[in-house]
């Protein structure tokens, strides 16, 4: 996968927004203020999404091309390289886990302000 295809996809998802407040080389995703994905720009293709501690896990037995997130908390953070030999199912799949895992950390107030939030699985 690319790097425009994973922008556009973070994009389409209700609510999403973009911005660099790591720097210029990290594109951030965040669903009302929380983040969910994080793209490297500086060439590596490397992909930072939050996941569910034991899923985290899984997915690291599983399949070597994911591992701990560098610069994010290891428990909640995986990191996959785009380049990789992930199929773009599984990877666009981990990229709406990783939404619905931000989501669920919005207050019950910001769920009912959104309600698209919730259709996505």
């Amino acid at each position: 996968m690319d790097v425009l295809t994973i922008r556009e996809y973070c994009l389409s998802l209700p609510y999403a927004t973009e911005d660099t407040a790591f720097g210029e080389d990290n594109l951030l995703f965040r669903v009302c203020g929380k983040i969910f994905a994080c793209l490297s720009l500086d060439g590596d293709n490397r992909l930072a999404l939050k996941c569910n501690p034991d899923y985290a896990l899984e997915l690291r037995e599983q399949y070597y091309e994911i591992e701990p997130a560098w610069h994010w908390n290891k428990k909640y953070w995986n990191q996959l390289f785009l380049n990789s030999d992930l199929s773009k199912d599984l990877v666009l799949s981990l990229v709406r886990h990783s939404y619905s895992e931000a989501a669920a950390k919005l207050t019950k107030k910001q769920r009912s302000e959104f309600p698209a939030i919730a259709d996505v699985k």
